[in-house]
């Protein structure tokens, strides 16, 4: 099916917002990794290699500087989306049964891809998990970079340890939707060339 250059898939707002996104949550994944190896919640380290800050001190400000960039992208992204109704159109309604029927078409890799402009059930969901796994990453960040001064929320999350595990397993659920994500780009190249160009 042959795109319209009338009517992109992805406005230029979105495009630049993704990309923002993209390079901010890799810094803060490598950096965060680098944090994580300085006082480990498994017996496992990831390889200094994977991250990035050079020690402890240099992943800090890595991560804290990006912190920022992502924090005010994403409520860019968030605020264009609702006043531009896009998250209405892209990720509502949402149907159970749509769900189960395109989620068993994605494992018997059967999805269909015709329209970039539709999103299928499984997208819809993904996206919107994805949204609150970030909100996850936030408060659970908030409560580890200022306990004191989020004292309510870090009570409310558990405690400064818990909230410790609660952003490494929103991490983990991030880092897993960016491995799937970035399949899907190379399964179907078409949805590569809509975020770089619009259509």
């Amino acid at each position: 099916m042959q795109l319209s250059h009338s009517q992109p898939v992805h406005p230029l707002w979105l495009r630049c917002c993704h990309w923002v996104n993209a390079v901010a949550i890799a810094g803060m994944l490598f950096s965060g990794w680098r944090i994580y190896n300085a006082s480990p919640l498994f017996h496992f380290k990831f390889p200094t290699s994977l991250t990035l800050g050079g020690w402890l001190g240099g992943a800090l400000q890595w991560h804290f500087a990006l912190m920022w960039v992502l924090v005010i992208n994403g409520a860019v992204y968030f605020l264009l989306g609702v006043a531009s109704e896009r998250f209405r159109r892209k990720f509502f309604p949402l149907s159970w049964p749509l769900l189960k029927e395109t989620l068993s078409q994605a494992l018997r890799g059967k999805l269909q891809h015709a329209d970039l402009r539709d999103y299928n059930m499984v997208q819809k969901i993904v996206y919107l998990l994805v949204l609150l796994d970030g909100v996850g990453l936030v408060f659970s960040g908030l409560v580890l970079w200022k306990p004191v001064q989020c004292s309510l929320l870090s009570t409310l999350l558990g405690g400064y340890e818990a909230a410790r595990y609660i952003h490494f397993l929103c991490m983990s659920a991030m880092t897993l939707f960016i491995v799937i994500h970035l399949l899907m780009a190379l399964l179907v190249p078409r949805t590569l060339l809509a975020m770089l160009r619009g259509c």
